[in-house]
């Protein structure tokens, strides 16, 4: 008999060479029928795995985890390929996986897919569910794999791309089959409601030098209702695009003389200097030293902090007049250790905490670009603190009560998760080791237990493991955001160190340490979460006074100076155009307050307030709109 650990710690006894859908149907008929993989020791595998040895098990559902739905959606993307290949034979297959949001699949076809296609297709999916064609893996030594694969060219690179001895495996659905690692589920009938959202170019395996194939993007969920629900959010998400945003309210834009970096208009630029400012206070308040370094650096730099062999393809490379090899910054933290290098340190001195909003360049691929979520260019909310070993807790932990008074400020939950060795680490074993177990005791501090937060295995930084902080918008989508790195690898290839009180050199410890993650993304997410109406204190336009007629211009011009000498952002709409009209221009620009200036407001020295959530307020003095503006803009400061 076997002893198979559950996920609630119980230990379930069976027999030998049971798959793991049958040890499902021993803990639960219910949960068997519903299961879509499994976890093997922490290893995900197909419900047809057979069992051999005491394991830990975790059956996973759609509804458990994401890996449970990455089972779901991977089996929807051999469905849409099999339609595809049903209806259009002549098209060559190329990869299909499962993504955070459903799934896509790679197509070599000279005809782009129009909605009409897209329609066809989901049907023939539909019909191949409804078959409910059971789902069968097989394994093949290479020459046949080959061999069956003969017509499909980018199945044979991918097999002949394979180190020699990997097991190479095919999923087989009625009449088609398909190379694949899997998991799958047991059958195509499993699947319930499907939907293809969207088609698009994509370079084969990324690379903007091999060529462009079709890629389709598609969703599936066991019930309707979810699909539904998913349909709804995805259309609201089209209304709040941050791209589509910045061109209606003139935040921002891209143009082909740049891909990747944005142009950044005046109210995009206002924007971004008042969650800079922000930013820029909160650590002020906390010992954090401002400082800014080179855009450019020599080879010299980045070969000593290990960059030009682990970063060196995102970067851009240019030579010197003088035939010298420099880089654009894509990071800030060998400029930090030039700062910290240039005097003596004292362990009086520590933790040192030198932060900066530097822009920086990474060469991302043109494929992989996607407004301000993916860029050439960005400015960074970067620190980089020095700290003693006795140090790590308390510094982290004042690291992330800084992250959840940020995000909380936005109306954003976040959660944290730990990310271990990656396979190209730098520096000792014993080191990592030790560096994983500190975080992994700061994070059970600060969460109050291991179970309380994620750990993504080999997903660490090369120089070192690091805290990730993941964040949920208001569509409920998460983004990757804050990191906190710790280091012990850099400051010993820059030779740093401190005098500690006993009068003897040690090396400083370094974290590496982001909150927003980038300002510019941070933008294009809030930007998506507030659908483009930003809280008062971050608008680029708080108020627009909007003057009725002709005579009341001059009041409505004085109170456009009295404004600003009050620090308030303010425009004055003085054209000569009915004011209904000027209240919809104001509104669709999302403006929070309007003034409307008539005979009466003259009169009374008043204002009469509109606001873009209650609508008419009525008539107020000045001194109180502002005292209004001014107690907005406190209760987010706290």
């Amino acid at each position: 008999m076997l002893k198979i650990k559950l996920k609630d710690n119980s230990v379930l006894e069976v027999e030998e060479n049971l798959s793991v859908l049958e040890i499902a149907k021993k803990i639960s008929e219910g949960l068997a029928r519903v299961a879509t993989a499994a976890e093997i020791d922490g290893e995900v595998v197909d419900l047809r795995t057979i069992v051999k040895k005491d394991c830990s098990l975790n059956i996973l559902t759609f509804e458990s985890d994401l890996n449970g739905k990455k089972a779901y959606w991977h089996t929807t993307s051999h469905i849409m390929a099999q339609a595809i290949k049903r209806l259009y034979p002549e098209i060559k297959l190329a990869i299909g996986p499962s993504i955070d949001n459903g799934f896509y699949y790679d197509f070599d076809t000279e005809v782009a897919f129009t909605p009409e296609m897209l329609e066809a297709i989901e049907a023939e999916m539909k019909k191949i569910i409804k078959e409910d064609f059971a789902i069968e893996r097989f394994e093949l030594p290479k020459n046949e794999a080959l061999e069956l694969m003969k017509d499909e060219p980018y199945k044979v690179e991918l097999i002949n791309d394979l180190p020699e001895g990997e097991v190479i495996s095919f999923y087989k659905q009625g009449d088609f089959t398909d190379l694949c690692a899997g998991p799958h589920l047991m059958s195509t009938g499993k699947v319930k409601a499907v939907k293809l959202l969207s088609s698009s170019g994509a370079y084969w395996r990324g690379d903007e030098k091999n060529k462009m194939l079709q890629r389709i993007y598609g969703i599936s969920f066991p019930k309707s209702s979810q699909l539904d629900e998913y349909v709804n959010m995805i259309e609201e998400a089209k209304k709040r695009d941050h791209r589509k945003l910045g061109k209606e309210l003139d935040l921002f834009f891209f143009d082909e003389t740049a891909p990747g970096m944005a142009y950044w208009m005046p109210k995009g630029f206002t924007l971004m200097n008042t969650l800079i400012n922000f930013w820029r206070k909160e650590h002020q308040k906390r010992g954090y030293q401002e400082f800014s370094g080179p855009q450019l650096n020599s080879s010299v730099l980045w070969k000593t902090s290990g960059h030009w062999d682990h970063y060196k393809e995102d970067m851009f490379v240019l030579t010197d007049a003088d035939g010298n090899e420099q880089a654009l910054k894509p990071m800030n933290c060998p400029n930090s250790i030039k700062i910290y290098q240039t005097k003596l340190r004292s362990y009086k001195d520590l933790p040192l905490r030198f932060n900066d909003v530097d822009v920086i360049h990474r060469n991302e691929k043109s494929g992989q670009l996607n407004g301000l979520f993916r860029v050439r260019m960005f400015r960074q909310d970067d620190s980089h603190n020095y700290v003693t070993e006795e140090q790590i807790g308390s510094e982290i932990k004042d690291i992330v009560e800084i992250a959840d008074k940020m995000y909380k400020m936005f109306g954003l939950e976040y959660k944290l998760s730990l990310s271990t060795r990656p396979d190209d680490f730098m520096g000792e074993i014993e080191t990592w080791n030790k560096a994983e177990a500190d975080l992994k005791k700061v994070l059970t501090d600060i969460t109050g237990g291991e179970d309380n937060f994620a750990i993504n295995e080999g997903d660490g930084a090369f120089y070192g493991p690091k805290i990730d902080i993941t964040m949920k918008d208001c569509l409920g989508r998460e983004w990757q955001m804050g990191t906190v790195q710790l280091d012990f690898q850099l400051p010993q290839r820059f030779n740093l160190s401190y005098i500690d009180k006993d009068g003897n050199k040690k090396t400083p410890i370094m974290i590496h340490r982001a909150i927003f993650g980038s300002f510019d993304r941070f933008i294009g997410i809030i930007t998506e979460h507030f659908a483009g109406a930003f809280p008062t204190w971050l608008a680029p336009v708080q108020v627009r006074i909007l003057p009725i007629a002709d005579a009341h211009k001059e009041y409505a011009s004085k109170l456009k100076e009295q404004l600003e000498n009050e620090g308030i952002r303010v425009e004055l709409d003085d054209r000569q155009e009915k004011i209904g009209y000027k209240i919809r221009e104001a509104q669709l620009q999302k403006i929070p307050y309007m003034l409307i200036i008539g005979e009466k407001e003259v009169e009374a020295n008043a204002v009469g307030v509109r606001s873009r959530k209650e609508g008419d307020i009525g008539q107020m003095q000045t001194a109180d709109f502002i005292s209004k503006i001014k107690e907005e803009e406190k209760t987010f400061a706290k």
